[in-house]
């Protein structure tokens, strides 16, 4: 057992429609970050996953393959699916989606200014986890402790992630998973609550860079 890996849970490609990394950059980024590891959680597709996959294995770094979808209750960070998840419905449905699937289902960003937060009480219970640290976020201080908040009221596991949309960001937050680097012994750390979520320093000017890519949260 390794004394922590360190995994950003939360990086966009240009394979999203509204980032400019691609996947060997996501990698070289996160080998530079001293993470172990990064989950490429695009929007609505597994394409950068996928591509990003044997060029982590090349370079050490070990790729989560992931989705973030966007439901009618929240944005739902859909972790090692064996297959690509369909967004647009509630969240206890894309949860319930996202399981069939062979994934795990995180609560991405519950307390973003632009997040939708028309959750069920089904859907909440039925979640693996909740992102309570996203680098991206303007007002962290503030979500950050809502989110904290939440979690912990449905005695769920907290992660981090700097929802990178650019290479700068990447290893902004990350989660420790107490895991060898391997995709089942992480995803059953992250269910079982071995979790640190965790940040670096990032320049404010990094944060407003983000702002000026359009689409975001679409």
């Amino acid at each position: 057992m390794s004394d922590g890996l360190r995994i950003d849970l939360h990086v966009h490609t240009f394979y999203s429609g509204d980032a400019i990394t691609s996947p060997r950059e996501a990698v070289l980024w996160a080998k530079k970050a001293g993470l172990h590891g990064l989950a490429i959680t695009d929007h609505d597709t597994l394409k950068g996953a996928l591509k990003a996959h044997e060029i982590g294995r090349r370079e050490g770094v070990l790729i989560l393959p992931g989705m973030e979808l966007e439901s009618r209750g929240g944005h739902v960070l859909a972790l090692c699916p064996l297959e690509p998840v369909r967004p647009g419905n509630s969240l206890a449905e894309t949860v319930e989606t996202v399981r069939e699937a062979g994934g795990l289902a995180i609560l991405a960003h519950p307390y973003h200014l632009l997040a939708p937060r028309a959750w069920d009480l089904e859907g909440l219970r039925a979640l693996d986890a909740v992102e309570v640290l996203n680098a991206s976020d303007p007002l962290a201080a503030l979500s950050t402790r809502l989110a904290i908040r939440l979690a912990r009221a449905l005695g769920k596991p907290e992660t981090g992630g700097s929802d990178a949309h650019f290479p700068e960001a990447i290893g902004a937050a990350y989660t420790v998973v107490e895991a060898d680097p391997d995709p089942d012994e992480v995803l059953s750390a992250i269910e079982k609550g071995l979790t640190t979520p965790s940040r670096r320093a990032l320049n404010p000017m990094v944060i407003l860079k983000k702002w000026a890519i359009p689409n975001y949260l679409r």
